[in-house]
């Protein structure tokens, strides 16, 4: 496993908006630093190109670990996982009209919102915080 630049991580950073690429929670509203994804993981053959990371938060990097597809819940088909460097956000998800959930709007999106437990109890719980603080949704994708 090699080590990733302190260069390539700033990047990563700025491209990602300092915001998970799954969750979209910025930075500035989490505790811990957001870490580095690997999209595909190393356990899978993935690299530490910069192709291939993005940024994550830990919550969403724990759950994603190393799976890299999931089964859509409505068509039952097992589907890759949303990939936050090559698809477009609101392509595959909506936020739910009090702006707390992750609705999936493709088979990606929904088997993503599952795999990586988006809608679990402390991010709604957190997100309605930040809805009614002005903080959230995010507006600029």
């Amino acid at each position: 496993m090699s080590e990733i630049s302190e260069s390539v991580r700033a990047r990563v950073r700025v491209e990602a908006k300092d915001r998970c690429g799954y969750c979209l929670s910025s930075q500035r509203y989490v505790f811990a630093p957001l870490e580095i994804d690997h999209i595909i993981p190393q356990a899978h053959d993935g690299t530490d190109d910069e192709e291939n990371l993005w940024l994550a938060c830990r919550m969403c990097n724990n759950f994603k670990g190393t799976h890299t597809h999931a089964r859509d819940p409505l068509t039952d088909e097992i589907v890759s996982l949303f990939d936050p460097r090559r698809q477009g956000w609101r392509d595959h998800f909506v936020w739910s009209e009090n702006g707390t959930q992750i609705v999936g709007r493709t088979a990606i999106g929904r088997a993503t919102v599952v795999a990586l437990r988006l809608n679990n109890l402390i991010a709604v719980m957190v997100r309605r915080e930040w809805v009614a603080a002005g903080w959230h949704p995010p507006q600029e994708i």
